[in-house]
């Protein structure tokens, strides 16, 4: 064999075996996190995706026009299998791409059908919840105009009491797990759909729910939609679990100011405002508020609603009382986040414990769900009889006319009082002919309708 010729032979082989150990090197490369699945999320606003991932990661994102995209970098990260299952429709979302932008890095390509405002954070780990990344795709605001059809007044004088109704978690946050996989988020929700179908077949009462679907909502948004749509009541709606099996027993709460009545309403209190933790709340920005004109005012309305919390809050675990076993026979308070509006009567009811096997039993059956929801109704509609908002038809027909007086207890401010029948403290003042503040016990006043 000539000498050239063995050169060859010997390159050649050289080249096969570099070859060789760049592919063997490539099928071992590492990353310092693996994208282990992503999830989809369509909210009324805005849809959600999330990258489940092995570890913490650092990432940028970026819209591109002509054809409009979102372009989302995720330094040295793989994807670890293609995501296959994601439901594109009614979401601005047609088609999702991925590959690599260099050796490390993992880019990841939305090809968008509308004009979407991108936020991006990531979620730290937290209990068995691992490492996310979060890219939230808002809707293009369109401004609405409300007509005539969508006002809740019946007549003058004569409006709806309105009652929101908060499933709790939902979305990414299953809530409290059961046995056979049975998951808080689902069981609540149904429950608050028979409840407002139930609200809304009744006379005077109209339902507004909170969650409309299977997406997370933040717990400071779900009592600030309360407010924006003037609720007089919310009630939010769970099924928790608890560190003991054997717990058993619907119980009712009311917000605390100074700590939890017992251990369980602290235990429940911290597992329900974590929510915010697994849900996914990123850069929340609380706003310039004074906070001590802010605290007062506060502080002036939330005694009023406070008081009235508990006292429709013993109505409905009064009713649930007789259809099902109590964990506690009184309203428990407790610091729950999502309890403090301070000018709604707010109460959040544990139907059961979707822990306790039998409960979580009788809790996935539409009998039991059906009873839970008439228990609740029941104690609000005896509330709202003893003391129905001014102008309301409720009122109408308990007084023969919208008006409503309100004679002054202890304790009784006209902040407060305004509060609570929904009205200004200026229309209070002008009806009965009040040229400041000052009020005394025993004092009966005239409620406009709100």
């Amino acid at each position: 064999m000539g000498k050239s010729r063995k050169n060859r032979l010997y390159g050649s082989v050289v080249a096969l075996c570099l070859l060789f150990l760049v592919a063997a090197f490539s099928s071992q490369l590492s990353y310092a996190a693996d994208v282990n699945s992503v999830r989809l999320w369509r909210a009324p606003d805005h849809t959600r995706l999330v990258f489940d991932l092995s570890a913490p990661v650092e990432h940028k994102i970026f819209p591109l026009k002509s054809p409009a995209r979102l372009v989302i970098d995720i330094a040295d990260s793989a994807i670890k299998s293609a995501p296959t299952d994601l439901e594109f429709s009614e979401t601005p979302i047609s088609k999702l791409r991925y590959g690599r932008r260099n050796d490390k890095d993992l880019r990841v390509v939305l090809d968008l059908t509308d004009d979407i405002k991108p936020r991006s954070f990531v979620l730290a780990k937290h209990g068995d919840k691992h490492d996310r990344l979060v890219i939230d795709l808002y809707d293009k605001e369109n401004e609405t105009v409300k007509t005539v059809s969508e006002v809740t007044d019946i007549g003058q004088g004569r409006r709806d009491i309105i009652v929101a109704i908060d499933a709790g978690h939902g979305g990414e946050d299953p809530g409290a797990l059961g046995p056979k996989k049975i998951r808080e988020k689902d069981i609540v929700y149904k429950i608050s759909q028979q409840l407002q179908k139930m609200v809304d077949a009744e006379p005077g009462y109209k339902a507004h729910m909170v969650r409309s679907g299977d997406y997370y909502i933040p717990l400071r948004k779900r009592r600030n939609t309360a407010r924006e749509v003037r609720a007089d009541i919310f009630i939010s709606i769970h099924a928790d679990a608890f560190k003991n099996p054997q717990a058993s027993g619907a119980s009712v709460f009311a917000l605390s100011r100074r700590g939890a009545t017992s251990e369980t309403a602290r235990f429940l209190a911290s597992k329900e405002n974590e929510a915010d933790l697994i849900g996914g709340v990123g850069g929340v920005s609380l706003g310039d508020v004074d906070e001590m004109l802010a605290g007062v005012l506060v502080d002036l309305s939330m005694t009023a609603s406070l008081a009235h919390s508990l006292d429709v809050g013993a109505r409905v675990l009064g009713e649930i009382g007789k259809i099902t076993k109590l964990h506690k026979h009184q309203v428990e308070q407790a610091g729950f986040a999502v309890l403090k509006s301070p000018d709604v009567p707010s109460i959040l009811v544990e139907t059961g414990f979707i822990s306790n096997p039998e409960e979580a039993r009788k809790l996935n059956t539409f009998g039991h769900r059906k009873k839970l929801a008439e228990a609740i109704l029941s104690g609000v509609k005896a509330y709202f009889q003893d003391t129905p908002p001014a102008g309301s038809l409720v009122a109408w027909k308990k007084y023969g006319s919208g008006e409503v007086s309100h004679t002054i207890a202890k304790g009784d401010t006209l902040t407060g009082i305004a509060n609570h029948y929904r009205v200004s403290v200026n229309d209070i003042k002008a009806a009965n002919g009040l040229t400041n503040t000052q009020i005394k016990i025993g004092q009966i006043l005239k409620i406009p309708a709100s």
